[in-house]
C-alpha cells in the first residue's frame, strides 16, 4: 500500500496495518497513507482488521510534527480526530487489534473501533495527555465519555492512568484480551461473526444510533481547531 501501512484483501476481511519500524507514530504521512487504505477497504467492502506491528500499536501523534508550532499541532490533531471519526461511521465493521503499546491518539483509535481485541503482556494502554503537558482536545473528551464507563472517565482522561491490557478491558479500551501469538486468529473469528451481520442493516443502525455523537464530534472538531494544546 505504501511505506507505512499495508493493505491485503481477502474473503471479504481487509487487514490495514501499521509499521513505521518506531513508534507507530500518527504523523501527516500515516494519516494520508490510513486514509487511503480505508478507502480501498470501502471500495472492496471490506470489513477491516486495523492493527499495528507486533508488542506496538501506536504510540499516540508524531511528537515532532506537534512540536513545529500550535497551528501545526491543531491541524495533525484534528486530522486524527477525523480518521478516529470516520471508523466510528464507517460502514463496515472495524475490529481494532491492539498488537501491543496503544497511548494517546492510539488510544482513540482504539475507541473508535467497533470491537476491540488487546495483546496480552507487558503492555500499556491509555491517554497520557495531561502527563506530557496537552490539554485534552474536546473531540478525545467525548469519544472517551462515549466508550468508557463513567467510574473510569476521570481516571483516564484528567488523570491519564495508564493500564495493563487485563485493566484497560476494564476500563473500556478493549473487549478481549489474547495472547499475542492469538491475535490474528481471534481477530478473523470476530470477522467471521461480523460477517453473519447484514451490512446494510449494519452500516444504518451504527450510524443511526451514533447519529447525536457524530454531530457532537463534527462539532468538536471544528472547535479544537482553535483551542490551545498545552498548558
Amino acid at each position: 500500500m505504501s511505506n507505512n501501512v499495508s493493505y491485503t484483501f481477502e474473503n471479504g476481511i481487509a487487514s490495514i496495518a501499521m509499521d513505521d519500524g518506531k513508534a507507530n507514530a500518527l504523523s501527516h504521512q500515516m494519516w494520508d497513507e490510513l486514509e487511503e487504505a480505508f478507502n480501498q477497504a470501502e471500495t472492496d467492502n471490506a470489513i477491516v482488521i486495523f492493527k499495528g506491528r507486533p508488542g506496538l500499536f501506536s504510540g499516540g501523534f508524531d511528537l515532532k510534527e506537534i512540536s513545529k508550532g500550535p497551528k501545526k499541532a491543531l491541524l495533525l490533531t484534528s486530522r486524527g480526530s477525523k480518521m478516529a471519526r470516520r471508523i466510528l461511521s464507517f460502514p463496515f465493521p472495524v475490529i481494532g487489534l491492539s498488537t501491543g503499546h496503544c497511548i494517546a491518539m492510539g488510544a482513540f483509535l482504539m475507541l473508535a473501533c467497533d470491537y476491540r481485541i488487546g495483546a496480552k503482556g507487558e503492555f500499556k494502554t491509555g491517554l497520557n495527555e495531561t502527563m506530557i503537558g496537552m490539554t485534552m482536545h474536546n473531540f478525545g473528551i467525548e469519544l472517551a465519555r462515549y466508550r468508557i464507563p463513567l467510574n473510569y472517565f476521570h481516571r483516564a482522561v484528567i488523570n491519564a492512568e495508564i493500564w495493563s491490557p487485563d485493566g484497560a478491558v476494564t476500563a473500556g479500551f478493549y473487549d478481549l484480551i489474547v495472547a499475542p501469538d492469538n491475535l490474528d486468529t481471534a481477530a478473523k473469528s470476530v470477522a467471521t461473526g461480523f460477517s453473519q451481520l447484514n451490512m446494510g442493516a449494519f452500516n444504518g443502525t451504527k450510524n443511526k444510533s451514533r447519529s447525536a455523537l457524530l454531530k457532537l464530534l463534527d462539532r468538536c472538531i471544528e472547535s479544537d481547531l482553535e483551542m490551545p494544546q498545552s498548558n
